[in-house]
């Protein structure tokens, strides 16, 4: 395990985290309704391994179907940095709102398609290219 501490951001700035993340591990791309419309691309972490450091107040959350996910997003920008299991177990952190990720590096991530949107969290779509 290759754990580094990244930093992240939503757009504007309001909502910041710093989380600890090996994404050699591996990175997720869903089919699933929000995550194809949003382009969400996550990496997983457990809760104790994610730390808020700003922008609670400013957080909205988004539920929807199973209410299993707490999509959180940045009221003045819009953008979705996490998500969190309704439980508080874990958090999906997005990829793309991390700080200093050169194009290469993005580029070099293990990613796993999952089909989300039939519940086959164990199979990828038949079609990946556009997530």
């Amino acid at each position: 395990m290759s754990l580094e501490t990244y930093r992240g951001r939503c757009h504007c700035g309001a909502v910041r985290f710093e989380a600890d993340i090996d994404l050699d591990a591996g990175t997720v791309r869903c089919n699933c309704s929000i995550c194809a419309r949003s382009r969400f691309w996550l990496a997983f972490v457990p809760a104790d391994r994610f730390r808020l450091l700003a922008g609670e107040d400013t957080l909205s959350d988004y539920r929807f179907a199973a209410q299993r996910i707490r999509h959180r997003f940045c009221s003045v920008c819009g953008v979705k940095p996490f998500g969190m299991a309704a439980d508080g177990s874990g958090i999906a952190v997005s990829v793309s709102c991390l700080d200093g990720l050169a194009p290469e590096r993005l580029a070099a991530l293990p990613v796993t398609y999952v089909d989300g949107a039939h519940d086959r969290w164990d199979a990828a779509p038949a079609v990946t290219s556009y997530l």
